[in-house]
């Protein structure tokens, strides 16, 4: 399993609408990619306007290329791209360990 995790800074006041946007965006789109296996998206405390997003693939390609170079990466980005501030900061993860 690979875990995505997205660094997102959105534009100040867009909250709510963010936050409907993404589940939506996730469920709509992601959600059907070959090799999603789920998501968590967690709002910042301290910067209420950034957000963790992490995504779960079988595989690396199954993110890289099966989604980024899809049609429906291009639907993902239309649904969220409007409220980044700046783009995501991506990198992806190795299970290493993990508690019960």
């Amino acid at each position: 399993m690979i875990l995505e995790l997205a660094d997102i800074r959105i534009h100040p006041g867009q909250n709510a609408a963010f936050e409907e946007a993404i589940q939506r965006g996730l469920r709509e789109v992601i959600a059907h990619a070959k090799g999603f296996q789920g998501f968590k998206v967690n709002k910042g405390i301290e910067s209420p306007d950034r957000y963790v997003l992490q995504i779960f693939w079988d595989t690396l390609e199954d993110h890289t290329v099966g989604f980024r170079q899809s049609e429906a990466f291009t639907q993902w980005r239309a649904i969220v791209g409007p409220f980044f501030a700046a783009a995501p900061v991506v990198e992806h993860f190795h299970l290493v360990a993990k508690s019960a």
